[in-house]
């Protein structure tokens, strides 16, 4: 059956909207990124990652002609899907990592922010060999209040997994990421594993990288010197349903 014109304008009109809210979220987004980073007298300003899990493929191409070429997700299927949709796009995986599924993450991720594990640590290398390409660079997921069942490995366990992650050949260690836990104070947080970070970066002789803070906390993790930012509602507006 072949689509009226009527139903091609139909698609071509929201097709134009949705382009437009999304650029819309991003202009707004970047301008707060920039106004806070200026408020703090940072010299710098965070990179930003939009957050486009439960959001179809079809708004990540419209993302992709405003510019953006780096996206997120949380759940791997989903996101392989999307990734072999588009391909020109790079997919972060910022979710917890099932071990099981690690060979897949490792064949379309441009990074894992969420390695928490020696053992999700090696089954991602043997992955990245498997897929046959050259490195993938991994962030270790950091858990405050050492809560390991909600993902990331506690305060006193990163040095270890960091010198685990540098003997791997297949991985390269980027920095820390960390979400505040609901009962803590975000600021607090946050500060904690840039100094964390910091210190890593000291002892590896190469500075790492903080990706912390979301809509809510965007603030407190912009002040504490976060270096990525991960922001899904206030660029993609609310999640579709279904």
């Amino acid at each position: 059956m072949t689509a009226s014109s009527g139903d091609i304008r139909s698609a071509e009109d929201h097709s134009n909207s949705r382009s437009e809210e999304l650029a819309a979220g991003l202009t707004s987004t970047r301008e707060l990124i920039e106004q806070l980073a200026k408020d703090f007298g940072r010299q710098d300003v965070p990179e930003l990652l939009p957050v486009t899990k439960f959001h179809p493929a079809a708004d990540i191409a419209l993302l992709a002609e405003l510019g953006i070429k780096d996206v997120a997700e949380n759940r791997e299927q989903e996101a392989r899907g999307k990734a072999e949709e588009l391909p020109d796009v790079h997919f972060h995986m910022i979710g917890q990592v099932q071990t099981k599924k690690a060979n897949h993450v490792a064949r379309w991720a441009h990074s894992v922010h969420s390695v928490d594990t020696e053992k999700l640590a090696n089954a991602l290398n043997r992955g990245v060999d498997n897929a046959g390409r050259e490195s993938l660079p991994v962030f270790i997921q950091v858990s405050y209040d050492g809560d390991t069942a909600r993902g990331g490995v506690a305060l006193d366990g990163v040095e270890e997994l960091a010198k685990i992650i540098e003997d791997l050949p297949n991985l390269e260690l980027r920095g820390l990421m960390v979400v505040p836990p609901l009962d803590t104070v975000a600021k607090e947080v946050f500060s904690a594993v840039r100094e964390l970070a910091d210190s890593l970066g000291e002892q590896l002789k190469r500075p790492m990288k903080l990706s912390a803070g979301m809509s809510a906390d965007l603030k407190e993790a912009i002040a504490a010197g976060t270096d990525i930012v991960r922001v899904g509602t206030g660029i993609m507006g609310a999640r579709p349903l279904g």
